[in-house]
């Protein structure tokens, strides 16, 4: 083996080879340090299990709520669906009830106190969203009329000539549709 003190390049490399292995035990011993042991991770994988099952108990519990709350919500809707009609229409059996509790009541009185009501049920109707249709010299629908029976007539064939009865629309939905006669070609 040569010796260190005649070949001065030998020496510095024999000084840094204990440095390096000093450095690699060092590491050695803070990688553990760095590293959370297994026990460790295990009980934040639980914590956080643990974080997202109460999560998911109180997203389920108030998806429930909002359930619950929303079906009774429909079910007030439906059972006081008529109350603004039904607060309109009570005026209108007062009038009537006022008009037959009069004793000596002439035609003349009795025809004013029946329009006025009259006007008081229109004006529920209306509020309520309930139309009249009459349909007299309006083409035929089927959709809105009901054809009770054809005369030949003059004119423009499907066309209604006759109304029988008034039909009512709901919002532009059928209640009662009108009953018509309506109009055929003349036979040639």
């Amino acid at each position: 083996m040569p010796d260190p003190s005649q070949n001065p390049n030998l020496t510095p490399e024999l000084e840094q080879q204990p440095e390096r292995a000093d450095t690699a035990a060092a590491a050695a011993d803070v990688a553990p340090d760095v590293m959370p042991s297994l026990e460790e991770t295990l009980r934040q994988a639980e914590l956080k299990a643990a974080e997202h099952y109460d999560a998911w108990l109180r997203a389920k519990a108030e998806g429930e709520n909002i359930r619950r709350r929303a079906q009774d919500d429909i079910a007030k809707a439906s059972k006081f669906a008529a109350e603004k009609f039904a607060s309109a229409m009570v005026p209108v059996k007062d009038s009537l009830e006022a008009a037959l509790a009069v004793e000596n009541q002439t035609v003349e009185k009795l025809r004013e106190g029946v329009e006025l009501t009259l006007k008081q049920l229109v004006s529920a109707f209306e509020g309520a969203g309930l139309a009249e249709e009459s349909p007299l010299g309006q083409k035929f629908d089927p959709n809105k009329h009901q054809a009770i029976s054809a005369v030949e007539a003059d004119g423009e064939p499907n066309t209604v000539i006759n109304v029988l009865q008034k039909g009512y629309l709901l919002h532009e939905r059928v209640v009662r549709p009108a009953l018509v006669v309506v109009s055929k070609a003349k036979a040639q």
